[in-house]
């Protein structure tokens, strides 16, 4: 294992590896149960969705850990269960097994763009400002849901959403949530999104607001409500023109966040691990097949887009450097199945605040956006705005990639513009024409 792992080239040994794997659980662990509550929106069996959660991202932190040997992990991403649900399923009125399929199909066509050494290509063709817009709009959009769920926003006939009841005990624990995640956050905490959590359900389950468990350790809840359902609904569909161009849009859409999302999410945590060298990054190939094969796998088992987390960073500034770091956080994974008992106490009030910070987080990456070229600014914002007034991530990626050659070409930077641009150009006029059937 020392060997394998060459904990001594890079100056670590058994404990500093499990304590950085340890740490990175901490920091993503509330995906286990804020994942199950978003896809349960969605009409999928909550207590499968968090085995299919835990499952998959065990397995794929495990493929990053010995093949790509990089200390980080991997899990159904957020954002990508929001778009699956909220805009997938709910929106477009996909069935979510279909999504599933849909989820599957982008994830083996990762595999192929990995195999064939194309990921280049396609991460040349997409502008880097439609990159961090998309990133900011999920960001948006998940905190938009965060607050809907804890009740600060709610519906209004005359001006779309207002204020809800900011008394209401339900808020009040949500808003209670939000202070002590930000003030944990605030101080570096880590493992800060989940120690959140459990002070709200603990203050929960004090107050009376949520009821108590049957326990805390259980059997692990049953894969059969959503497993293999990605490849079940297949015959039974009616594969009319609208339902091909609406699926062509959602597996494009599953594509390209979690392509960036990973690749994005790879270089950061390994850049500030010291992989990096003259801008390239070793066994990158390995490493986003990793995460590709996690994704194929997690939608036969039940779950939404499984790719790489960013909290692996928690986990490597605690010292992790090898891939030693991964099987120590996929084993607690696995552990973490036997604790499905407190789903119950997991409610979106406890969740909201999670989503609310990461969707802060996400956001962050606005201040990478040149917004003093209109070219740029007016593409990058629809991109961002559309997310959550639509509630939709497709149609605030169709708008920016729509505009971004249109404002381009009248700028006269028409040979900035990439081909493929041209092409996704087409193909997102097309999805809002079958939209509008």
């Amino acid at each position: 294992m020392n060997r394998y792992f060459e904990f001594e080239k890079w100056k670590t040994n058994f404990r500093q590896e499990s304590v950085a794997g340890l740490t990175t659980f901490l920091s993503m662990a509330y995906i286990l149960f804020v994942n199950p509550l978003i896809l349960s929106d969605a009409g999928m069996d909550q207590g499968a969705v968090f085995t299919a959660t835990a499952l998959s991202a065990a397995i794929g932190t495990i493929i990053m850990g010995l093949i790509a040997r990089y200390p980080i992990a991997l899990a159904p991403g957020m954002g990508l269960n929001a778009f699956f649900a909220y805009t997938v399923v709910l929106g477009i009125g996909i069935e979510w097994q279909l999504a599933l399929f849909g989820v599957l199909l982008s994830g083996i066509i990762f595999i192929l763009i990995t195999l064939f050494g194309i990921r280049e290509k396609i991460i040349n063709a997409i502008p880097a400002q439609l990159k961090y817009a998309a990133a900011a709009g999920i960001g948006l959009f998940i905190a938009f849901i965060g607050l809907q769920n804890a009740g600060v926003v709610v519906p209004d006939e005359e001006t779309a959403v207002t204020l809800g009841n900011m008394t209401s005990p339900a808020t009040i624990l949500a808003c209670f949530g939000l202070v002590v995640t930000a003030i944990l956050m605030v101080l570096g905490i880590k493992g800060g999104i989940f120690y959140g959590m459990v002070i709200t359900a603990a203050a929960g389950m004090i107050t009376g607001l949520i009821g108590l468990p049957e326990g805390i350790i259980g059997s692990v809840p049953s894969l059969a409500p959503t497993f293999g359902s990605a490849f079940s609904i297949l015959g039974e569909m009616e594969w009319t023109s609208q339902l091909l161009v609406q699926m062509l849009i959602v597996v494009l859409t599953f594509l390209f966040v979690d392509f960036f999302d990973t690749a994005g999410t790879l270089y950061a945590v390994a850049n500030q691990a010291g992989f990096v060298k003259d801008n390239k990054l070793p066994r990158a190939g390995r490493a986003l097949l990793a995460d590709s094969s996690a994704t194929s796998i997690g939608a036969i088992l039940g779950t939404s887009t499984t790719t790489a987390y960013i909290e692996s960073s928690s986990g490597v500034a605690a010292g992790g450097r090898t891939g030693f770091a991964s099987i120590v956080t996929a084993a607690l994974f696995l552990l973490a199945m036997f604790f499905s008992p407190l789903l119950i106490v997991v409610t979106e009030e406890v969740t909201a605040p999670a989503l609310i910070i990461v969707g802060v987080l996400m956001a962050s990456s606005l201040r990478l956006i040149e917004w003093n070229k209109l070219e740029i600014a007016l593409p990058a914002f629809l991109t961002v705005v559309a997310m959550p007034l639509t509630y939709s991530i497709a149609t605030g990626i169709a708008l920016g990639f729509i505009f971004y050659p249109i404002t381009m070409l009248l700028k006269g930077k028409s040979r900035e513009i990439h081909p493929v641009m041209y092409v996704l150009f087409f193909v997102f006029i097309a999805y809002f024409a079958f939209l509008g059937e």
